[in-house]
């Protein structure tokens, strides 16, 4: 019986790997009760790191046969395994390891690493799973090219699919076939995929804003391929959407996606061969709702939108999950908003905001977006880290604009392309390239909570000014007793008797700047004074949303009932009507 607690991960103590891959070979022969994987490593000591020490790989619920350096076959007494790892020590700078194991999918009733179910071998190696394919450094700082080769018999996988294009195929001489897949973009073992079985193919191309013509191929089980019209086309202008309002061209010759019904995660975005439960890909006017429909667009961009966010960027550790997934949902909430309604989908996206991450964050589990330790990663794929790192991007948006927000963004991935990223560093490109100091924004990853932002108004009849005192608290959450003042941009305007806007000329300013805009209550308490206001108005309040907070403005029904009538912020009519009920 255990007894011991477990130790947690900090991120304090992140340590660059003592030890770095620069290209895997897998030759992976597939049997239901005895997978064979050969694994052949090309590695190096990490000049940023203390490479002193020994070579300690990941591995769980692996039979190891054999271990070579260099093609040297190592004896047992010069290496030491057990169940969850294998070290080798007295390893020269350089050198090539190869291993020889065997696992089980067939009874992998876990559902990660590489199982069978329904016949299909599948993969799920997100966010520790590689190791249950193989002995590897587990972790995603740890980048590499990848060739996989597969070998089955026929009539047990028709189809043999990886990560990459797909550079040779054909039988071998014991009459079983095999496909060779290369992945020439650096990744982490995470992002590795493999799926194998009878499947039925409906493909079409995509021509690049380069004018390269991608072959899109969508795998499901023999009968579905009548369903698959619909996310094919949600892929094509998830594709085309990217290249268009981020500048992300699509990289390799061929992109997939297997959808299968033992899918366990939902979605995943391996490079280049996204798998999902079928349930988010298959859709026919007679069997599914318009809520299937759009549920099918948005995951179906959001996964193809990691190819940039999360794959040809990636992340440094487990504690920066918000860089990748955060930043992805802030992606697919503005493909959807473009391609359906945009204010449909702000009320949407805040009301799954506040039923699933305020309780969240006002709870016993509450932590920052990112956070500072862990016992179980897969524990803090949360709302926390989507839904509300979802926010934070879109207040750094609302921050510095259209326009500058692009120019942080281009100088991100120019920055970090091929790299595993940090928030530092996605903070810092934002930053240089929207040329506006982030540094407080920092503490939004770093504090849990949902900030209450009290606001009151007061019109002074005599100097035509309008004032309005904004005062921010966040209670405290569990091992955060004390909070500091966060950077909160608040979207308003006010609105005169007859519900017509009045331009915004706030004290210190020397002209007015339109009838909406954004100020930043960026201290506990904070004073903002508007100019030339000729009568008392109505303020509208945190237009469309524009920070994960909660309101406290002591409106009245008559302003509700007002705002309902003549805002010309859709949100905020909404929200207005929401509090009238």
């Amino acid at each position: 019986m255990k007894t011991e607690e477990p130790r947690p991960v900090l991120l304090k103590e992140y340590r660059p790997p003592a030890f770095l891959v620069d290209a895997v070979s897998l030759d992976v022969s597939l049997d239901p009760e005895k997978t064979e994987v050969r694994s052949v490593l090309q590695m190096r000591r990490n000049p940023d790191a203390d490479g002193t020490g020994p070579l300690v790989l990941d591995g769980e619920q692996l039979t190891l046969k054999e271990v070579r350096v260099n093609d040297e076959r190592l004896g047992e007494n010069q290496y030491q395994v057990d169940d969850t790892s294998l070290t080798i020590a007295d390893l020269p700078d350089t050198f090539t390891l190869s291993t020889l194991t065997t696992c089980s999918p067939a009874t992998n009733t876990e559902l990660t690493g590489l199982y069978q179910s329904n016949g299909i071998f599948c993969t799920q190696c997100e966010a520790e799973g590689f190791r249950r394919i193989t002995y590897y450094l587990d972790r995603p700082d740890v980048m590499a090219e990848f060739r996989t080769r597969i070998v089955s018999p026929k009539e047990l996988a028709p189809v043999l699919l990886s990560n990459g294009n797909c550079i040779d195929e054909g039988e071998t001489e014991d009459g079983r076939h095999f496909a060779e897949w290369h992945d020439p973009f650096k990744k982490p073992a995470y992002l590795f995929a493999l799926v194998a079985g009878d499947l039925a193919m409906v493909e079409d191309i995509f021509r690049t804003q380069s004018g390269r013509d991608v072959t899109l191929r969508i795998f499901v089980e023999p009968g579905n391929e009548d369903r698959c019209d619909y996310a094919m086309d949600a892929l094509k202008r998830s594709m085309k959407w990217d290249e268009e309002v981020f500048g992300r061209e699509y990289d390799l010759d061929i992109f997939m996606i297997v959808a299968v019904s033992a899918f366990n995660m939902g979605a995943m975005e391996n490079k280049g061969l996204n798998v999902f439960n079928d349930k988010y890909v298959l859709a026919r006017p007679d069997t599914a709702t318009d809520a299937d429909y759009a549920a099918i667009e948005s995951i179906i961009a959001h996964e193809y939108f990691h190819n940039w966010t999360g794959n040809r960027i990636t992340c440094r550790d487990w504690f920066q999950l918000c860089l990748k997934e955060g930043l992805t949902v802030f992606r697919d909430q503005e493909f959807t908003g473009d391609q359906r309604s945009r204010p449909v989908k702000r009320i949407a996206d805040v009301r799954l905001l506040r039923t699933h991450q305020f309780p969240e964050d006002g709870g016993p589990l509450a932590h920052p977006v990112r956070p500072d330790s862990y016992i179980e990663i897969n524990n803090f794929y949360t709302a926390t880290v989507y839904e509300k790192g979802a926010e934070l991007v879109r207040m750094i948006h609302t921050l510095l604009g259209a326009e500058r927000f692009r120019k942080g963004m281009d100088l991100y991935f120019e920055r970090h392309d091929g790299e595993a990223a940090t928030v530092e560093d996605f903070l810092s490109s934002l930053a240089d390239g929207g040329e506006e100091d982030l540094a407080s924004f920092k503490r939004w990853y770093a504090q849990a909570g949902t900030p209450e932002v009290l606001i009151a108004g007061k019109w002074d009849a005599s100097t035509k000014t309008y004032t309005l005192n904004m005062s921010q608290v966040t209670a405290p959450t569990p091992g955060q007793p004390t909070k500091e003042a966060l950077p909160i941009p608040i979207a308003l305007g006010l609105l005169d008797g007859q519900g017509r806007e009045i331009e915004l000329h706030l004290e210190g300013e020397e002209a007015p700047s339109g009838t909406s805009r954004v100020v930043t209550l960026s201290k506990r308490d904070q004073v903002f004074r508007f100019q030339n206001v000729p009568e008392q108005p109505v303020p509208s309040l945190l237009r469309g949303f524009t920070a994960p907070v909660k309101l406290n403005a002591n409106q009245s029904e008559r302003d509700w009932t007002f705002l309902m009538a003549h805002d010309t912020d859709p949100f905020n009519r909404w929200e207005a009507g929401q509090k009238y009920a």
